[in-house]
């Protein structure tokens, strides 16, 4: 087999019978090595995942065994995802400095150390700052696993690969509402315990799993480190040739975005051009990142899951079990859906899964809405009208697993050119968490304000400006190699410029 060239004489490395297929990178199959390694990484998701489904139950024995106010229990579920912010925003920095991987290890270790405080809390403060440090190794954890995804993947699998994350964190879910519809049983001062602590068995897993992932590629050639970034692509790649052309487009990508010793390069100056002086491309680039993921959380996804019981409680189901059980038949329906989008993503594209998504939770919401107006004003409680809540809860978390879940990762871990990925997949990511939070500490409140029903037409007249968002600002990114993809965002008059020119950023 042909060696890798270096990157001072890459033609060295190509083949006497010609270059490399430029088709080689994107008609390439799965490698089994590379979708171990963002199974792994992915894996880091479950704990969100897990933390809001769990956290759904958890909260009413909190409650009660720790006679706190609603006030508190909104700062309780909130706070882990504020203080995520924390994490997001730093994440990009630290990926950049001390890479991928070790900020994937970085990640899980923060969250451990607050599972295992959340789950020892004697206090109300004890249990809120554990779940602060939770939340900070949660930040870390979004940000971390699609980027790595993304950056091991071959163009035609990386909607599959990086929506994983997604998956996982439904997967998650899924887990927390069966513990706690098993522990549901068990005494108010331990069952919560269990169910929060619990979460401290999947972040050592993820630590140890590290041991058999690589860096990132793309990481190892902005930092200079070209031999060992060659032996990674030969691992993760299904040929020599696929290997060879990857090299050569991440390297080509490496020369063109930075001037500076490949050795020296820790992220520098990378804010200033994301949100200073950015050029136009990269505007568009951010308008799309940022966008999407502050309509993930303002279509308040994340606040129907964790306060469901709340929701179902207020149209007439008070048994805990039954609470418990429609949750499992939730996660189950936004589990399924999500995997059904993660198989389908890389062979329909972003944009129709995305806007079939969008425009079917403002479906769903605005029925969630009528049937949660009417059962307010009913004092029989009709079984019909309780049907259709639960029906339309279901459609609305699982068009949500369609479009806006696993693609918002997708899209915010593959737009930016090389050199600001990390930076500014953390910055999209930390405007999810933000809104995540907001949304999460609000919700409540204002519910009482204007009524679940009126909450849920709010989130549908949201919803309806996000449809009508994706569909004129994202563009399709399907099929194109990372190092490809400034070019969809360059102005329509540059297009008859050359491949050269609609690179140089």
């Amino acid at each position: 087999m042909a060696a890798l060239g270096s990157p001072t004489s890459q033609m060295d490395a190509i083949p006497v019978d010609g270059p490399p297929d430029p088709r080689a990178s994107k008609e390439a199959g799965m490698n089994k090595y590379t979708l171990l390694c963002a199974l792994l990484a992915s894996t880091n998701s479950i704990l969100l995942g897990y933390d809001i489904g769990v956290m759904s139950g958890a909260v009413l024995y909190i409650k009660e065994n720790m006679k706190i106010s609603s006030t508190q229990v909104e700062i309780l579920v909130g706070s882990l995802n504020v203080m995520s912010l924390i994490g997001s925003l730093a994440s990009g920095k630290t990926s950049d400095y001390i890479g991928r991987r070790y900020t994937i290890v970085l990640a899980a270790s923060t969250f451990l150390i607050g599972a295992l405080l959340m789950g020892l809390a004697p206090s109300y403060p004890f249990l809120l700052t554990g779940r602060i440090i939770a939340g900070i190794g949660v930040g870390y954890a979004l940000m971390i696993a699609p980027l790595y995804s993304a950056e091991l993947s071959p163009a035609m699998k990386r909607g599959l690969l990086t929506s994983l994350p997604e998956f996982f964190i439904t997967f998650g879910i899924l887990l927390g509402y069966i513990f706690n519809y098993a522990l549901s049983g068990l005494p108010p001062n331990i069952n919560w315990r269990l169910m929060v602590g619990l979460a401290a068995l999947p972040a050592i897993g993820i630590g140890l799993g590290v041991v058999v992932m690589p860096e990132s590629p793309r990481w190892l050639v902005m930092n200079g480190k070209l031999n060992e970034a060659k032996r990674v692509l030969r691992k993760i790649s299904s040929t020599e040739a696929e290997a060879e052309l990857r090299y050569e487009e991440i390297n080509k990508a490496a020369d063109l975005v930075t001037n500076a010793e490949k050795s020296d390069w820790h992220g520098q100056g990378v804010w200033k051009e994301l949100l200073i002086r950015p050029a136009r491309p990269i505007r568009r680039m951010l308008l799309a990142a940022v966008g999407i993921n502050f309509f993930m959380q303002a279509s308040g996804n994340d606040a129907v899951i964790y306060y469901c019981p709340e929701v179902f409680r207020a149209a007439g189901i008070h048994n805990k079990k039954e609470l418990f059980g429609v949750n499992v038949i939730m996660g189950l329906a936004k589990t399924s859906f999500v995997l059904l989008s993660a198989c389908y993503l890389d062979r329909f594209g972003r944009r129709p899964l995305l806007l079939l998504g969008s425009v079917g939770m403002v479906v769903a919401l605005g029925c969630l809405g009528l049937g949660s107006t009417f059962l307010e004003h009913s004092s029989s409680k009709p079984t019909w009208a309780i049907v259709l809540c639960i029906v339309a809860v279901c459609a609305d978390v699982s068009f949500f697993s369609i479009g806006l879940g696993p693609i918002t990762w997708v899209y915010s871990s593959e737009v930016f050119p090389m050199r600001m990925r990390a930076q500014g997949t953390a910055l999209a990511i930390s405007v999810n968490r933000l809104v995540s939070g907001a949304v999460s500490m609000t919700f409540l409140s204002i519910s009482k304000k204007i009524t679940f029903g009126g909450m849920f037409f709010v989130l549908m007249g949201v919803m309806v400006v996000a449809s009508l968002f994706f569909y004129s600002f994202l563009p399709e990114t399907k099929g194109l190699t990372l190092e490809e993809m400034q070019t969809i965002f360059e102005d329509q008059n540059a297009s008859s410029k050359s491949d050269k020119e609609m690179t140089e950023i």
